[in-house]
């Protein structure tokens, strides 16, 4: 029995500081997960301009119209199912059982409606496939800024700040800010 309680105690300390290491390194992953979360990065992110959109298949070529603008990362009205806003256009992926989409559309709806020439769209991931596929949508609520082309200049996932959202719109807005002063 004598000889058996070291061995026991060194799998429980073994056995604890293995929890706890696991522990630490959840938590750091947790917080940096959460910093990044609603950030918004630009389309030349990490050399990816659009995003690492996907080209269309060979089988889509011979449809001109929305094909060229979809192999530059953009997104038309019919992608939208409404029209692209005059400056810019907040795209927001959702999805019925996404807890931060609802806070997400209050503030970029407060945003469009703060913002002159800017408008809201709001897509149900699940019924658009295609597009969550073609922009590499992996979790809602997903928000894009879009110039007044179409194109995808800023993306961010998760809950963003207010303020977030407004320097977002910044390249696309004219004039030295959304405000029409400093900002």
């Amino acid at each position: 029995m004598y000889r058996a309680a070291p061995v026991l105690s060194l799998g429980v300390t073994g056995g604890l500081i293995a929890l706890a290491a696991a522990l630490l390194v959840a938590t750091v992953l947790g917080v940096a997960l959460r910093r990044r979360a609603g950030r918004f990065r630009s389309s030349t992110a990490g050399g990816q301009g659009g995003f690492g959109v996907r080209p269309p298949r060979a089988s889509t070529a011979g449809t001109v119209g929305t094909t060229n603008r979809a192999e530059a990362g953009a997104l038309t009205e019919a992608d939208l199912g409404s029209s692209l806003g005059a400056h810019a256009t907040l795209v927001q992926f959702s999805t019925a059982f996404c807890a931060p989409c609802r806070p997400t559309r209050q503030i970029l709806a407060q945003v469009a409606a703060m913002v002159d020439g800017v408008t809201h769209v709001e897509i149900d991931a699940a019924a658009r496939l295609d597009l969550v596929r073609r922009l590499r949508i992996n979790s809602t609520p997903t928000i894009l800024v879009l110039g007044p082309d179409g194109a995808i200049i800023r993306r961010a996932v998760g809950l963003p700040r207010k303020a977030d959202v407004i320097a977002a719109l910044a390249p696309v807005i004219p004039g030295p800010g959304p405000h029409g002063g400093a900002e």
